[in-house]
């Protein structure tokens, strides 16, 4: 076990070697340029391989390939670049291969800034390319989920054969923070009996998302969406306070270490507040968010966008109390005295 003071975009590259990533290709977007730098530096060393791509299209194709002959496989960008993996990430669900794509968001639309945000959870949650498709994704809040995190994204992708989204954001990305770095368990990556590596002693296999025929996509569908609805047991979050709680703050990434600040503050000035932070996106944990819901006196959702996982927490609450949002978009934090005013007005 070992302590080691590290940036979140490294601490990935760390856990993702560690859980047995051998091929990464990517191409620098700020504000996940460390991510890559440390994949170019350290993946030799692993005897992995790295490629720095002409383009996100080729990085994207490239993971698709490394998958097919069945390396755990990753790459990463940051939001215009995984806009333009979208297409590649769409042609590798629907061939059902496995594999790692982490976007640490900044400001948009378009080029937008270099500052951290979280104007991608559409995009990330709700598959983003054409097609009816649905990736998991996974939103860690500190450096040492980033390390954590990108393990369990290996995992995840090898048992349902799907790619995984771990959706950071550039204050994330950028920010030092103490890691402990533990050794993984050594349990073997899952044997896979579907991949292409020849067939000398074997029938040929094929491995596709095009599926011509009458009825033969809906019936391929059908099969992804049972898929899908399996994933649906992968929820994972974190509850501080919920129990006695009359408002309860709902946020994901940076704003959630931000809330924390403001539900320790609030506590102090005897305001009953918790927090759901989501760890898992899609899934997304609308069940605790659901029973609460009747007993309390509203939810505030905490976001660096216009108000994007603000309709999933509506949807999960079904009208049962109101839901508040306060969001700050292209880069701007939310402030601990902005969120306990929300909190004090929600209350009354």
């Amino acid at each position: 076990m070992v302590k080691r003071l590290m940036k979140g975009n490294e601490a990935i590259g760390e856990g993702a070697i560690s859980a047995g990533c051998r091929f990464y290709a990517g191409y620098p977007i700020t504000p996940q340029n460390e991510l890559i730098a440390y994949m170019a530096e350290n993946m030799p060393r692993a005897g992995g391989v790295f490629i720095q791509s002409e383009s996100e299209l080729a990085a994207i194709s490239m993971l698709y390939g490394a998958s097919l002959a069945g390396a755990r496989a990753m790459t990463s960008s940051s939001s215009p670049g995984i806009s333009l993996m979208q297409e590649g990430i769409s042609y590798i669900a629907g061939a059902e291969l496995p594999c790692v794509i982490v976007n640490i968001q900044r400001g948009g639309p378009g080029l937008g800034n270099i500052s951290g945000a979280q104007g991608d959870y559409f995009q990330a949650t709700r598959g983003g390319g054409h097609g009816d498709y649905r990736t998991l994704v996974l939103a860690p809040h500190s450096v040492q989920e980033m390390f954590h995190l990108a393990k369990e994204a290996f995992d995840l992708a090898d048992r349902y054969r799907n790619p995984v989204i771990i959706l950071g954001d550039g204050v994330l990305g950028q920010m030092m923070e103490p890691m402990i770095q533990t050794p993984n368990p050594k349990s073997p990556i899952p044997k896979k009996d579907w991949i292409l590596d020849g067939c000398q002693e074997r029938a040929p296999r094929s491995i596709k998302s095009l599926r011509l025929g009458e009825g033969v996509l809906e019936k391929h569908n059908e099969k992804l969406a049972k898929k899908y609805q399996e994933m649906e047991k992968e929820i994972r979050y974190e509850a501080i306070g919920v129990e006695d709680a009359q408002v309860i703050l709902v946020a994901f990434g940076t704003p959630a270490r931000i809330c924390k600040e403001a539900i320790r503050q609030a506590r102090k000035e005897g305001l009953k507040v918790g927090l759901i932070r989501p760890i898992t996106l899609f899934p997304f944990p609308k069940e605790i968010i659901l029973e609460n819901a009747s007993r309390i006196k509203g939810y505030l959702t905490v976001e660096m966008n216009l108000g994007q996982m603000v309709e999933d927490v509506r949807l999960a609450v079904n009208g049962r109390c109101p839901v508040h949002f306060y969001g700050r978009p292209a880069g701007s934090l939310p402030e601990v005295g902005v969120i306990i005013k929300r909190i004090e007005e929600i209350l009354g």
